[in-house]
């Protein structure tokens, strides 16, 4: 724990992995591309997903569970989705092994290969779909607002701990309609649900907006976005929720009977979010110290660390912290006290600053004669000392001005790397820069390519705070109606 982070001015991306693996989130695993989530990173994830959890059943959806392997056969039926997902799809041919007549352990059975190879999850639209004809045949049965919590495989060649690993974990959310009024009222609710749990229990801003058809979900008609602005200037994708039309209902022959009796096809949504979150959280936040965690989501908001000399000071220490603990847990805060006996009090207050907690409280002996305890930040890094008596209130007063501060300083520096360029050589020097840089764009995919490819940049969404705004390509000169978000990203 003693072992100094590498700055995020010397070297971002090893401070990024440093900070993830000291701090005891997350590692890599014996297969490449995967991660192994740590129980305190994954107490975090936890977190995240029983508030989106909560957030989503207030909207009327429901869990279910759909298999792990999807028949090659299905990817076949929606063309823009097999394409969108070709390169990345890890496939099962055999479902045998046997040991080598060699001697060399074991080997693939050549004789137990699969009849029609499986793809694993990179993602649910054609196995659910092919279910959902079994579910639905009159407007009774609409709609079907479903969702799942499941793992996903995309085969990447270049992986980061939570920001793209081959497998990782997510929600994706899977609704079926009776309208195409209805199913984008949800993919809108979506997004918003999304920016909310952002805003509020990540004290993470972003930009709401849609994507562009060239970065559109494969299969999609329409795909709405959050984006969020990381400490190092680059654009994370947080959250997707798309629009498929009829696409996928067409695909695979859902119809449904109107209440006229007439057959048409469902309209479809499908929206998710991943561990990529648990990234966002680290890179919206954190320091050169460590983690730093929004109370909404520390797996404990508070922890208490004793001073002492002697076994005697120990348990009138103790006696105390934990009748503070006590009183804490009662006001819903959640509380680690840390009694072990084979770490110094110094050891474990730098253990805690690279973990994140919100506040450390540190009681002695001279604290008890006093009547005191030591209150620190984690995200201010100041101390003050308050009276026990008091320290319910002056808690959960903290953990509320902590939260704020973190919403109100992230959004701060996004404002302050958000620029706007009128000229192609303005928006290199802007975009080279790091942030986000807002200028005009002519709507074509050649100018959106060409954009790319020199600079790096892409139109991270079309924002929808955004008015129409008559102006020129910063690109090929010619007119454009508005102004879209460019940026870096990961």
């Amino acid at each position: 724990m003693a072992k100094k982070l590498t700055s995020r001015e010397k070297d971002y991306s090893q401070w990024y992995n440093e900070l993830v693996q000291n701090a005891d989130l997350a590692e890599n695993s014996g297969v490449r591309g995967c991660m192994v989530v740590k129980p305190y990173g994954f107490a975090i994830w936890e977190k995240m997903q029983s508030e989106l959890d909560r957030m989503f059943k207030e909207t009327g959806h429901e869990n279910a569970y759909f298999p792990l392997f999807i028949p090659k056969s299905y990817f076949s039926k929606e063309a823009s989705h097999v394409d969108g997902f070709a390169k990345e799809c890890a496939v099962v041919t055999h479902y045998r092994l046997k040991n080598d007549p060699a001697g060399n352990g074991v080997i693939v059975d050549p004789e137990a290969k699969l009849e029609e190879e499986l793809i694993v999850r990179p993602t649910s639209e054609t196995i659910i779909w092919d279910t959902y004809r079994k579910w639905i045949q009159s407007y009774r049965d609409l709609p079907i607002l479903v969702n799942q919590w499941a793992n996903v495989v995309r085969w990447e060649m270049r992986t980061r701990l939570f920001l793209r690993t081959s497998e990782f974990l997510w929600q994706e959310g899977h609704t079926a309609h009776a309208t195409q009024e209805e199913a984008i009222q949800e993919t809108k609710q979506m997004v918003n649900i999304y920016a909310k749990f952002a805003k509020e229990f990540m004290a993470m801003p972003v930009v709401i907006g849609t994507k562009t058809e060239a970065e559109r979900f494969a299969g999609a008609l329409e795909t709405y976005c959050i984006e969020a602005l990381m400490q190092d200037g680059k654009a994370l994708q947080a959250g997707t929720s798309h629009f498929l039309g009829q696409n996928f209902a067409k695909a695979f022959n859902v119809k449904f009977s109107t209440k006229e009796g007439k057959q048409e096809y469902v309209w479809a949504t499908s929206w998710g979010v991943s561990t990529r979150l648990m990234g966002a959280l680290i890179m919206t936040h954190s320091d050169d110290a460590g983690l730093v965690l929004p109370p909404k989501l520390a797996p404990y908001q508070v922890v208490i660390v004793p001073i002492y000399k002697g076994e005697e000071q120990l348990k009138a220490v103790s006696e105390v912290a934990l009748k503070v603990k006590n009183e804490l847990e009662n006001l819903s805060v959640s509380v680690k006290f840390d009694n072990r006996d084979t770490h110094k009090p110094g050891w474990k207050f730098a253990e805690y600053e690279l973990k994140g907690v919100p506040l450390r409280l540190a009681i002695g002996n001279r604290d008890l004669e006093n009547g005191t305890i030591e209150v620190a930040r984690r995200d201010t890094m100041e101390k003050e000392t308050l009276k026990i008596s008091d320290i319910g209130k002056k808690v959960v007063n903290l953990l509320d001005k902590i939260q704020q501060n973190l919403y109100t300083k992230a959004d701060t520096f996004r404002e302050e790397k958000t620029y706007t360029a009128n000229t192609y050589e303005e928006f290199k020097k802007l975009i080279k820069s790091g942030g986000f840089v807002y200028a005009h764009w002519d709507g074509s995919s050649e100018s959106e390519e060409k954009i790319k490819q020199e600079t790096k940049a892409t139109i991270r969404c079309i924002p929808q705070d955004i008015a129409c705004e008559e102006g020129f390509c910063i690109y090929s000169g010619k007119r454009s109606h508005r102004r879209v978000l460019f940026a870096k990203s990961y």
